[in-house]
């Protein structure tokens, strides 16, 4: 499946904005969104969902997209994700991301596209819907260049902790949990971008079976 203009092409005339996140999935760091103002000038048969990119396509993609696209980007960390739990946080994220938006282009979009089966808040005065699009990063042109910004802002956080702690390899597996990942949680306990309420973390943070945190 390839993302197109199908879904966006249904609201003839108006502005719109896709909406994405990264990192719901891994064991430490942020989550992060993204938002991306409709762009019918990029090329939509080279960019898919990022999961689907080489890493060399998504950086490609990525810098031209910050250089020539309208987008705002939400961070919320691993602190955060532990107090109200990760779909609150990626919906939190989302908000972030579509305020920081409005706030640096002074413009609100009439039609918000999010990647999921949520509306992440309320649309307010200025916005005419909130649409969710299940699996929207791979059907949707504008989600779909939201998850690369998404993930690549990302990628760098966790390439940037991977400087403090390297042991976990943090700049190849962004936090996911990886074997390599688990094992070295295993050997040298948690760090303090660790996210104490995903398992297998959870169980040993609860049951006092890791080292001292670092």
């Amino acid at each position: 499946m390839q993302p197109n203009f199908l879904i966006e092409d249904q609201y003839y005339e108006s502005s719109i904005i896709g909406i994405d996140e990264a990192g719901r999935g891994p064991l430490a760091g942020p989550v992060v969104a993204s938002c991306v103002l409709l762009d019918k000038k990029i090329v939509q048969e080279e960019i898919n969902d990022s999961k689907k990119l080489s890493k060399i396509k998504r950086k490609y993609f990525f810098n031209y997209l910050i250089k020539n696209s309208k987008y705002g980007v939400g961070i919320v960390d691993e602190k955060i994700i532990d107090e109200i739990n990760i779909l609150q946080a990626t919906k939190l994220a989302m908000k972030k991301a579509y305020e920081n938006f409005c706030e640096k282009y002074n413009f609100f979009p009439q039609i918000i596209l999010v990647d999921g089966n949520f509306i992440p808040f309320e649309k307010n005065s200025k916005t005419t819907e909130i649409k969710s699009i299940i699996k929207g990063d791979q059907k949707c042109f504008s989600i779909a260049m939201a998850s690369i910004i998404a993930k690549e802002t990302r990628d760098a956080i966790m390439a940037n902790f991977h400087t403090k702690y390297p042991n976990y390899g943090f700049n190849k597996n962004s936090g996911y949990p990886t074997k390599f990942h688990i094992d070295k949680i295993k050997e040298y306990g948690i760090c303090q971008f660790h996210r104490k309420t995903f398992e297998p973390i959870k169980s040993m943070y609860n049951d006092n079976n890791q080292r001292k945190e670092s």
